[in-house]
């Protein structure tokens, strides 16, 4: 074989890792998606313990999602009273600003 009819299987080659390279790494990310995705589907269950549907569920899908399955808790939802029940008002606003200042340390 002569130099110049390797240069074009060479060349082919090159593609071809390129392409299974992206290809594999396309599948990585998904898989990762879908790894989050199903975390945040088996965290969807109400109060009463039931799993979540309809608005409900993409509400809670939709805020899981955009936080991150791993990440911890946000402010708003640890503004909580000691009798368990949900701050509001200015309560609710001085916990949360304490919480996120705390959170930036």
């Amino acid at each position: 074989m002569s130099v110049f009819q390797l240069i074009p299987s060479f060349f082919g080659v090159l593609h071809m890792s390129k392409f299974m390279l992206v290809l594999i790494s396309g599948f990585l990310a998904a898989s990762a998606g879908l790894a989050q995705a199903s975390d945040c589907e088996s965290k969807a269950v109400g109060k009463n313990g039931k799993p979540l549907a309809g608005a409900a569920k993409t509400s809670f899908m939709k805020k899981c999602e955009a936080e991150g399955a791993g990440a911890a808790p946000s402010c708003e939802a640890k503004a909580v009273s000691k009798e368990g029940k949900p701050l509001a008002g200015a309560a609710k606003a001085s916990f949360v600003k304490k919480c996120e200042a705390d959170a930036k340390k």
